[in-house]
């Protein structure tokens, strides 16, 4: 039965397509619709994104340096003592 419905409807919206002008090529109000909840999405992590790095401490704690010793020269030697 699903068929007979099926095939009611497309018989019903060929002549509607048909006034369509095959030139003009439009988004329409399902584009529109798509593309503002796109922008609202984008919108919402944006506010999330500022929030979160309002919160963030850019400033290193003085405990959380490394000694003035430990520096590039203890880096770049190995434990097997090739430099």
């Amino acid at each position: 039965m699903p068929s007979v419905n099926a095939h009611l409807a497309m018989t019903q919206l060929v002549p509607l397509a048909k006034e369509v002008d095959e030139n003009k090529v439009t988004p329409g109000v399902l584009g529109f619709i798509v593309f503002a909840v796109m922008a609202l999405a984008v919108w919402g992590l944006m506010k999330s994104m500022n929030r979160h790095m309002g919160k963030v401490d850019f400033k290193e704690s003085a405990s959380d340096k490394e000694p003035v010793g430990a520096g590039a020269g203890a880096e770049s030697k190995r434990p097997d003592g090739d430099s």
